[in-house]
């Protein structure tokens, strides 16, 4: 398949999109001729978007009325939506003892319960690009993470924000399914955005903990926000057009070393 303009005509919507993984996945969309609206509370990060086919929306996906007048503005501006990736994410690291009902609360609502909300607003437009383009011609990815497999020390409500995101993707598959709507997940491992860089440089000795971090995985280095759009474009398109409700690890061995 040529894949200069196999996004042509397809018109997705990003949570978390002005930075990491989702500002990847925008560009690379529009470099492969569809378009993308994103959505992300970072005022000045959506200001210096200037990506043609890519437009800004603020929203706290978090929220409810953000969310649903912002997939509202969207859908109005692409004439409609065909695909969802819920990449938004916060880290939280904390002990049990420390936690309070606030982070709590925060950490599980951007990381789990933004994707329903993204999913609940956007689906009647997704379910009618299905019905209209053919069972599984519709499609979302989340953003789960490594960390959603297996866990981390010290980050109870990110590690079990981020399987409930697994778990939501397959159920979700499964409820869709007749709709035409595809559902998968995607857990990265560690990757160079703004928020993984928020886990080692703040540390004491920042090169000995990205050092620690290296180890974890089997490829020993860390992932980049393009390979991880790379796979979110694959899981969005035609090729994947058999496969909904995975959990796909696109994280160095994480998983499995």
């Amino acid at each position: 398949m040529n894949r200069n303009r196999d996004f042509e005509g397809r018109r997705i919507l990003i949570t978390g999109g002005a930075s990491g993984i989702g500002l990847a996945t925008a560009r690379m969309i529009a470099d492969r001729g569809g378009r993308a609206a994103v959505l992300d509370r970072d005022r000045a990060a959506l200001d210096r978007l200037d990506i043609t086919g890519v437009t800004g929306h603020l929203a706290d996906v978090a929220e409810t009325p953000d969310v649903e007048a912002a997939v509202a503005a969207a859908a109005v501006e692409m004439g409609g939506i065909d695909g969802v990736v819920c990449a938004a994410g916060i880290d939280h690291q904390e002990p049990l003892a420390r936690i309070t009902d606030a982070a709590w609360a925060r950490s599980i609502g951007v990381n789990l319960t933004s994707p329903m909300l993204v999913m609940r607003a956007a689906l009647p437009h997704l379910a009618g690009a299905g019905a209209m383009e053919g069972a599984g011609a519709a499609s979302a990815v989340f953003i789960s993470s490594a960390a959603g497999l297996v866990p981390l020390k010290g980050r109870a409500s990110y590690c079990a924000a981020k399987a409930g995101v697994v778990m939501l993707a397959k159920s979700l598959a499964m409820e869709l399914a007749d709709q035409g709507v595809r559902v998968n997940a995607i857990c990265p491992g560690a990757i160079d955005t703004p928020l993984f860089r928020t886990s080692w440089e703040p540390t004491p000795d920042p090169e000995a903990t990205l050092a620690a971090i290296r180890r974890r995985y089997a490829l020993e280095r860390i992932g980049t926000p393009d390979e991880i759009a790379a796979a979110v474009l694959w899981l969005l398109g035609p090729e994947a057009g058999y496969v909904t409700g995975v959990a796909l690890a696109v994280d160095g061995g994480r998983s499995f070393h």
